[in-house]
This record gives C-alpha cells, sequence and structure tokens, in this order.
C-alpha cells in the first residue's frame, strides 16, 4: 500500500477549490481517503492554502509521499 499525500477537487464549475488528503494511491481522486489535512483555494487573491504542517509532518515521517502538485504548493506558501 502506497499513501500520497495529494489534492482532491471540490467546488463548482469553474470554481475549483481543493482539499489536501492523505489517500492510498489506488483510491479514485475525489473517493475515500485517509485524512484530511488543509485545503488550498486557488481563486482568492493572492491564493490561500491552510495546511496542518505537524499532521503533514507526520505523514512524511511515516513514509506518505507528497504528489509533485502539493509539494511545489507547501514549498511555495512556506513562510520563514
Amino acid at each position: 500500500m502506497t499513501v500520497k499525500i495529494r489534492l482532491t477537487r471540490k467546488g463548482g464549475k469553474k470554481n475549483p477549490h481543493y482539499r489536501i488528503v492523505v489517500a492510498d494511491n489506488r483510491f479514485p481522486r475525489d473517493g475515500r481517503y485517509i485524512e484530511h489535512i488543509g485545503h488550498y483555494d486557488p481563486c482568492s487573491n493572492p491564493p490561500k492554502l491552510v495546511l496542518k504542517k505537524d499532521r503533514y509532518d507526520h505523514w512524511l515521517k511515516l513514509g506518505a509521499q507528497p504528489t509533485t502538485t502539493v509539494k511545489n504548493l507547501v514549498k511555495k506558501h512556506a513562510r520563514p
């Protein structure tokens, strides 16, 4: 079982909102997930990312692999 940290799409047509979830890679994109650890709103100005950093780090330590998109979002929105 490979665990991924990835985005699931929510919101209406032309108004996307995304949840950041931990899910088994066999589950569909908007299907079942293990834990909801944040959300991302690309339509707000500026785009808004809310992430439970402690849970994100916890899942990374357990071996979960973030997708490229999630990795880039976290890197871009991280505050020093």
